[in-house]
């Protein structure tokens, strides 16, 4: 048996690797020169070809980038010959010339810029004149460039020659002056053509870019050319002047443009201070005039005039939010903050800075400018930290630990360590990190050691009031982290010496795993080296397992199964690489658990967890190989006990020890093959779908090893002849191993075949075919020299074709698919049909199945249709239509042009049969749901379009007419089926069309189910009109059996009973698949950029035209499946209409937008917008209108919709505008769940929840409906999904002072609402009066909660709530009582809890009282006892 590989072998090994793995060949593109250049290297190159021109001209006219890169290099060494006197060469000098022409030519991305100009910048030092008067001559060409949209190539080579290109930058700074000017051009003529622009989106971004690449180019200018003041800006009226002027006064209008993007406007702050600080004199006032900048407090008088005609807009005091935002930021990357260069103004500077910033926060609630927010908020505790370095005793009493400053920051810690955006959370953690370091700088030198820092106050109370808090805190890892890296973990275990066993109890939330997991390993590593460095001997690892190892072996062992999982998922493997010595002492001690309990059905037992170690070690490398694993760490015995245990997951560890390892090339030996063999044969049947996952792609892992070991084999064998006498060889031939590989293969796949037997289960079909496919994909057919140990091919015969064939009538799709995509991994010589009897039967029986009544059979259909077209198996009598085309194409790609040509064919069969079929459906829909359901069809072209590469077809001229033909037959059939659709009840409807009576009821069904919910639903009721009456009885004679279902002959004169429930599925199926066909047509089909071109498949007014019958459908369809598949495609649309070119269809989604939301304003009572049901399809369709906007803009469209939303959501007084107010609370909730709008959506909430809890009061029963549903909505937005069933759960809650930080308009709103409600809970009369929205303003307050790290920096009082939650505590409802209750603890701070409980004890009545009611006495016992459990729980 192979079971290891010597030196010599790995050698091999790593030279095989080397040579199998192909290396990413680098795309470089040639470059080319103009023919007046390339003749002058023609005259000027010599017979010989050894001189400089001969050089070139042999490298220009090569087509090969990468060959060109190897003639460049030559350049220098080449030159490096040649003597002094040839600086004065003609022949070396019109060299230079092209060789600058060359560089500022080629493309800023491309290699041979990069190669060119490190050439250049070695050439021999008399050369180098020559080369930059080369150089400036024609860049100065380049800056005499009028074409605007040139203007970018000129920038990047400004860029280009400014970085890391000496010679380069020698000329621009020769051409400083026209540089600056054309700078000022460009920036001017492109913020011109953008507003132009203004709506193509496509355009604007290009163009935006290009000025976001012009700002940065001009920071770049002024920061890189040396003693720029003292050269360039003697005098104020220079060229040079004049154009900083202009570029400055070009930036500030940047800065203050909202219309611009945020990248645009952050870069202009960072100019327009660096313009300030190389322009103004003297430099010790620059931070005295930044300060009046940000305070709004410019002495217009005392600044001079060229900074006040400039920067004119910064010097007003209406300075929006974003400028200043960004002017902070500018000022704290571009001034010099490091050793004391600013002085005692800069000082002032940097406390002005962040008292700014303090304002801004509390401000700002877009979500894009509060990450820009967080970030400037950590580059200036980064600066405050280099200032501290050298500072005024002054600055450090203002920043150390228990200043105020630091107060607001750690305030902005706690309201933002849990916000919605990921990036902000981190900008949290550095801001933390940066105050303990302040904290630290601001200490004496004997104070600021670690030891100094455990014992200090301010210290002490963090790390204290950390631990107090709940674990299921996000930010509180991260902090503790930071605190471990800076204190130590000693001081912690002394205050919490179970912290890590707490933190292993919260490691059952998946939410809070990462954090868990990391800061476990921050605490272990920092314990382990303080450990190693106070410790003698080797007794310390003692102290450390008792610490880190013991708890994790007992959650191993007891644990439940998502905290078993994630603590082996995260905690373990990172414990391990920490300490993989620790691997022994944890295999100890859980051998000897084992052989007392294995563990059962619902428990893994320690057998289980000795596997997941064993598991991880392997994987992790911590096992030298697998002789290791098995005979000294666990017996035989132990892995087949394992590998059919009774938990799943023990059989999933024991499988991935057998199958990963961290070398993908280690040998599987027989042992573990004959395992993997065992545990197939018991396992393939699991019910669970997490395990049949985990189970295929362990062994596709394993196949993996195989396919890769067998390489490292077959190269042995090949060494093994020549080195047979070298004993380093292994014992066992490579040969031995190769076969057992092939039998170990081929047992595999006669084993999954087996199972595949007919009637097998769906999870043995399941994880057979995921088997099997993996094979597939793992051992390809062998192409050129590499070889494949297996091929599944070679064991597929007849029958098992056959086998897989049958896979396609399972009732599952997933079984069809993994069967499809199977047999099309499988070569064509397998699949190929002989029998032309049997292939013509397959077909018909696919076209039958596509009409089938039952839903899956058209996906059975569609599957079977893919694979005739793909293995070009289609009938011959099918093929007669397109043998010309066929011929036509013989040359190009054949397959490509099978597949094409055979989905095509397909594609018109399914049309004709779908033609017919609509026109009997036009004539009998109830024939139609009866015999032959048209979504079949649909479905089966749909499917074989999303297969078909359609961006490339060859046969354009034959599919124009075919697609023309299926928007028209889309169209007949969506209007065959929409009455039933758009009825008021289309549950229940059948519309009787028989044969006898059709032509007589026909109008009368299609009057009946006109919809009657439309916007006068309210107003009035709707009554059928005389002419739209019919007696009963006479229906019922002429169509009998009309109680549960109606006879109708279908296509064979069979006599079928049809359900309204047929027709309905039906209908709304036929209308789901046309849905997703246009989608799918808009997505994939090219487009006519212009009505004469011959490239695309649909045209401008094809476009326009499903758009319009999307809009007519989601906003008139009253079936809940018809609309959300509508959408699935109506989304297709808006997104490929949001990247078109042309302008016309760029503005279609907005124009739909305005229509709709106009339509819903005027409430006309003619309208056909459906008012029930949530409003239908109208808050999909808006969602899918604001969606696809684009989100790197302004989202534009949203903010106004918004706006138009939340102003028609409001309470009003005219009742015609009841259902718009119904209409726009409906929309609000759609747009709210929408997670594609993400933070964009959050600056609304505040008013969304108004509309909400004021829309409760409404007397109109639909208005509350939709409010109530909204807030629930709102709940989920704000406060995350619900985990959990506990209502108390702090899982899904808010601090106070965090909700009212990021709701600050919810503040007096709420305090309003509930003053209202708390005066009118208890009338003096005694009678019962319910307010509506008190029991969502107790929701809202309920879901908060106190934490110790509330400080007194917020401006919002919690205060002023508590004397109305008490109120609310007498109100006659006991739900309300309850809820009063617990909404009054988090406004109570834990020291002020005791006060409170007497004050409500106060409350009570005295035994002498004789007017009391229970309520009152009831609802303040409540209080009282809620209070008193939040502080037991405090205090423990």
């Amino acid at each position: 048996m192979f079971v290891g590989v010597s030196q010599k072998g790995w050698l091999l090994l790593i030279l095989f690797k080397m040579g199998v793995k192909k290396k990413k060949e680098m795309q470089v593109t040639a470059l080319t020169i103009c023919h007046q250049d390339l003749e002058t290297l023609r005259s000027l190159a010599d017979v010989e070809g050894k001189n400089l021109a001969s050089l070139l001209l042999h490298c220009v006219q090569l087509t090969d980038g990468v060959s060109q890169i190897h003639y460049v290099k030559q350049i220098v060494p080449l030159l490096e010959k040649a003597d002094k006197n040839g600086a004065c060469d003609p022949t070396i000098r019109s060299c230079l010339d092209i060789l600058a022409g060359i560089y500022l030519s080629l493309s800023v991305k491309n290699p041979l810029k990069k190669v060119l100009a490190s050439s250049l910048d070695g050439l021999p030092e008399f050369f180098l004149t020559e080369a930059i008067q080369s150089f400036t001559s024609r860049l100065q060409e380049e800056l005499n460039t009028t074409h605007l949209y040139s203007y970018r190539k000129v920038t990047d080579n400004i860029s280009s020659c400014m970085e890391n290109f000496d010679l380069g930058r020698a000329g621009v700074n020769n051409l400083l002056k026209n540089v600056l000017h054309f700078l000022q051009k460009s920036l001017i003529e492109i913020s011109e053509e953008n507003r132009k622009f203004a709506g193509n989106h496509i355009v604007q971004t290009q163009l935006m870019n290009d000025l976001l690449v012009g700002t940065r180019v001009s920071v770049m200018l002024v920061q890189k050319i040396q003693d720029f003041q003292r050269i360039h800006l003697k005098t104020s009226g220079s060229p040079t002047w004049q154009s900083m002027c202009g570029l400055l006064s070009i930036f500030t209008k940047f800065l203050s443009d909202d219309d611009l993007l945020q990248t645009i406007q952050s870069t202009s702050g960072l100019a327009v201070i660096l313009f300030i600080k190389a322009m103004f004199h003297p430099p010790e006032k620059i931070p005295d005039l930044i300060s009046s900048l940000l305070l709004r407090s410019v002495d217009c008088t005392s600044i001079p005039d060229w900074f006040l005609n400039c920067c004119r807009s910064l010097c007003c005091t209406d300075v929006s939010q974003s400028t200043l935002l960004f002017l902070c930021q500018g000022t704290l990357t571009m001034l010099d903050w490091q050793n004391g260069n600013m002085g005692l103004s800069g000082e002032a500077l940097l406390l002005n800075i962040v008292h700014v910033l303090f304002t801004l926060s509390s401000q700002i609630k877009e979500s894009t400018l509060e990450l820009f927010l967080s970030r400037i908020l950590a580059s200036w505790t980064n600066s405050a930290i280099h200032v501290l370095e050298s500072s005024s005793p002054s600055l450090k009493d203002s920043l150390n630990g228990n200043s105020s400053v630091v107060g607001r920051l750690l305030e902005y810690v706690y309201t933002h360590w849990e916000h919605p955006l990921d990036a902000l959370r981190h900008q949290t953690k550095i801001i933390f990190r940066n105050i303990l370091q302040m904290h630290q700088l601001t200490k004496e030198k004997s104070d600021s050691e670690a030891s100094g820092l455990a014992t200090d106050r301010f210290i002490c109370d963090l790390t204290e009031s950390l631990l107090r808090l709940e674990w299921h805190v996000k930010g509180k890892y991260a902090c503790l982290g930071c605190l471990v890296d800076y204190i130590g973990i000693g001081h912690i275990l002394a205050l919490a010496k179970t912290i890590p066993s707490q933190i292993l109890e919260v490691m059952g939330d998946q939410s809070l795993v990462p954090y868990a997991s990391d800061l476990l390993e921050t605490m272990f590593r920092n314990h382990k080296s303080h450990l190693k460095s106070q410790a003698v001997d080797s007794t310390w690892i003692d102290e450390w397992h008792e610490t880190w190892v013991s708890p994790l072996l007992f959650i191993l062992c007891e644990g439940n199964l998502d905290q078993k999982s994630y603590v082996i998922d995260y905690y373990l493997p990172k414990l391990l690489n920490c300490s993989p010595e620790s691997l022994s002492y944890m295999v100890k001690i859980l051998q000897t658990s084992a052989d007392a309990k294995t563990g059962s059905y619902n428990s893994r037992g320690a057998l289980g967890a000795l596997m997941a170690c064993l598991r991880t070690a392997r994987a992790h490398g911590h096992l030298q190989s697998a002789t290791d694993a098995w005979r000294n760490l666990v017996s035989s015995a132990r892995i087949k006990q394992g590998l059919i245990h009774q938990h799943c997951q023990v059989r999933i560890d024991t499988l991935g020890l057998l199958c990963e390892s961290n070398r993908s090339t280690e040998i599987v030996s027989m042992e573990e093959m004959q395992w993997i063999q065992f545990f197939i044969t018991y396992n393939l049947n699991s019910q669970s779908p997490g395990v049949r996952q985990q189970i295929c792609s362990l062994l596709k892992k394993l196949f993996c090893r195989i396919q890769e070991s067998s390489q490292v084999l077959y190269k042995l064998e090949q060494s093994r002849s020549k080195h047979e006498s070298d004993n380093e060889l292994p014992k066992q031939h490579p040969s031995v191993s190769l076969q057992q590989y092939k039998n170990f293969m081929s047992s595999i796949c006669n084993r999954l075949f087996e199972a595949l037997f007919p009637g097998s289960s769906y999870p043995t079909r399941f994880s057979a075919l995921t088997i099997l496919g993996s094979i597939a994909e793992v051992f390809p057919v062998p192409e050129g020299q590499v070889q494949t140990v297996y091929q599944l091919s070679h064991d597929i015969d007849v029958g098992r074709f056959q086998t897989l064939m049958e896979c396609f009538t399972s009732t599952f799709e997933e079984v069809k698919i993994l069967a499809f995509d199977l047999l099309m991994k499988l070569p064509k010589t397998v699949v190929q049909f002989q029998d032309s009897e049997k292939l013509q039967g397959l077909f018909q029986a696919a076209l039958e199945l596509s009409s089938s009544t039952k839903p899956y059979d058209c996906v059975t259909a569609s599957y079977l249709l893919n694979f005739l077209i793909w293995q070009d198996a289609l009938p011959s009598s099918l093929s007669a239509s397109l043998q010309t085309q066929q011929a036509a194409c013989g040359d190009g790609d054949k397959s490509a042009i099978v597949v094409e040509r055979n989905t095509l064919m397909v594609i018109k069969c399914l049309l004709e049969n779908l033609e017919e079929e609509v026109s009997q459906a036009e004539n009998s829909l109830l024939q139609a749901a009866a015999s032959f359901p048209l979504y079949g069809r649909v479905h089966c072209i749909t499917g074989a379009l999303q297969r078909l590469s359609l961006n490339s077809l060859r046969l354009v001229s034959e599919w124009r007419p075919v697609v023309e033909k299926l928007l028209l037959m889309s169209y007949r059939l969506s209007a065959v089926v929409s009455p039933v659709i758009q009825s008021s009840s289309p549950e229940g409807l059948i519309p009787m069309d028989t044969d006898s009576e059709s032509a007589s009821r026909l109008q009368t069904i299609l009057s009946e189910i006109q919809p009657r919910d439309t916007n006068d639903y309210f107003t009035q009721a709707k009554i059928l009109k005389e002419r739209d009456s019919f007696d009963l009885e006479d229906l019922n004679a002429s169509v009998p059996n009309i109680g549960a279902s109606a006879e109708i002959k279908g296509k064979e004169r069979k006599t079928c009973d049809v359900t309204a429930q047929m027709v309905l599925v039906c209908c709304w199926r036929s209308m789901k698949e046309v849905a997703l066909l246009l989608g799918t047509l808009c997505q994939l089909l090219p487009m006519q950029s212009m009505p004469e071109s011959s490239n695309g498949l649909l045209t401008v007014e094809q476009v326009k035209e499903i758009g319009d019958y999307f809009k007519q459908h989601l906003l008139q369809s009253r079936h809940r499946g018809a609309f959300e598949l509508a959408y699935t495609g109506f989304v297709k649309l808006t997104e490929i209409l949001n990247r078109c070119p042309s302008v016309s269809l760029q503005k279609l989604p907005e124009q739909w937008l305005w229509d709709v939301l106009e339509e819903i304003k005027c409430s006309d009572p003619s309208s056909k917008l459906c008012a029930t049901r949530r409003s239908a399809g109208i808050p999909f369709y808006i969602q899918a209108l604001l969606a696809s906007e684009p989100k790197k803009g302004k989202m534009d469209l949203l903010k106004i919709t918004m706006k138009e939303l939340i102003t028609l959501a409001g309470p009003t007084d005219d009742s015609r505008s009841t259902v718009s107010q119904v209409h726009a609370l409906n929309i609000l909730r759609a747009l709210f769940r929408d997670t594609r709008l993400g933070e964009n959506i959050i600056p609304y909430v505040a008013d969304g929840a108004k509309a909400a809890i004021l829309g409760f009061t409404s007397p109109v029963w639909a208005v509350r409906n939709s409010s109530t549903l909204l807030f629930s909505t709102l709940i989920t937005r704000i406060f995350g999904v619900k985990r959990g069933k506990d209502e108390l759960s702090k899982k899904n809650r808010m601090t106070g002072s965090e909700f009212f930080s990021r709701f600050p308009e919810l503040y007096p709103f709420l305090l309003q609402q509930l003053e209202a409600v708390a005066n009118s809970v208890d009338s003096d009369t005694g009678e019962l009066n319910r307010h509506p929205s008190m029991f969502l303003l107790l929701l809202v307050l309920g879901r908060l909660y106190p934490s110790p790290m509330d400080g007194t920096y917020s401006a919002l009082s919690m205060a002023p709530f508590i004397p109305f939650i008490m109120r609310c505590g007498r109100s006659p409802v006991y739900r309300s009582r309850e809820m009063a209750a617990r909404a009054l603890v988090p406004f109570v701070m834990v020291d002020e809890i005791p006060a409170t409980i007497r004050t409500l004890l106060a409350k009570l009545p005295n035994c002498t009282d004789q007017c009391f009611r229970q309520n009152h006495i009831h609802g303040t016992l409540l209080q009282i006892v809620t209070l008193e459990a939040e502080l037991s729980t405090t205090l423990r």
